[in-house]
């Protein structure tokens, strides 16, 4: 899925209002949007939202982090509701979604891990293998990672993630290939910024992110046509793999004077398994 829009789990016109944003998928959130003593009140709107929402987006709740007094009640109204799937924030590794799956019990849905909001949570992005039943995607997220950090930006003058946070986002991207899951690139914060957005969306898409998180509607329509291949790139990807088929004892060909191998055709077939299933291209 390429866009995942966030809405406040105790704005019920809010949520009403996301669910035709057009967004692949909305995240109800119980957890930064919405103060301690909101909790039980933002359940219950959680719970009717899960009930009464136009579901022409998949539905996500966001719980609170494992750690809280508030996961297990965030846990049980997603699953009462029928959610989509969980959004598991402050994910130190994979036994951080192990301990969401034990307590979801068999009827887990999938589950997006936001895996960078913690020092610690860096050196375990690489320990996400072994839950593919499970987790559907690996996210990664600026703000409380700065808070951990002390830092005081996470981007430069110039508008460029600094040090750390490029960091971050460079290994989780890494870390969702080697669990084999997706990899959705963090909120673009600056909302009235749309130019901003595209490139930042443009960027995600070239490095291998397959999708964007997003906090207001019109962010969604520019996430969701960054994320199309082009009609450039579908037309190769047709050739590629019309090429390979044809001549499938041969380790690489050449096409317009360019080596193209099994490498190639993987990203082909992922490039046409996306048109195929957002109706072409951008």
């Amino acid at each position: 899925m390429r866009s995942w829009l966030f809405v406040p789990g105790n704005r019920p016109e809010m949520m009403e209002k996301a669910a035709f944003a057009g967004a692949d998928a909305i995240i109800l959130d119980l957890e930064d949007s919405v103060s301690p003593k909101k909790k039980v009140e933002a359940r219950k709107a959680v719970a009717d939202a899960l009930t009464t929402l136009h579901r022409e987006s998949r539905v996500w709740v966001r719980v609170n982090p494992v750690t809280s007094d508030h996961c297990e009640d965030d846990v049980d109204v997603a699953l009462a509701g029928g959610a989509d799937g969980l959004v598991l924030p402050k994910s130190e590794n994979g036994d951080t979604v192990r301990q969401l799956v034990r307590m979801a019990g068999n009827g887990c849905p999938p589950i997006l891990a936001i895996a960078t909001e913690t020092a610690g949570s860096i050196f375990g992005l690489g320990d996400y293998s072994g839950l593919e039943e499970t987790l559907y995607g690996m996210a990664w997220g600026a703000e409380d990672l700065s808070a951990d950090l002390g830092s005081t930006a996470t981007r430069n003058e110039a508008g460029a993630l600094t040090g750390p946070f490029a960091l971050a986002r460079n290994l989780m991207l890494a870390g969702a290939a080697r669990a084999g899951c997706q990899p959705i690139d963090t909120v673009w914060t600056a909302t009235h910024d749309l130019e901003g957005l595209k490139a930042e969306c443009n960027a995600a898409h070239r490095d291998g992110f397959t999708g964007k998180m997003a906090i207001h509607p019109n962010q969604v329509p520019i996430i969701n046509r960054s994320f199309l291949p082009t009609a450039k790139e579908i037309a190769l990807a047709e050739r590629i793999t019309a090429e390979l088929e044809k001549n499938p004892n041969v380790g690489a060909i050449s096409i317009d004077g360019q080596m193209i191998d099994m490498p190639h055709l993987k990203r082909a077939a992922r490039i046409l398994e996306l048109a195929k299933q957002y109706g072409g291209a951008k």
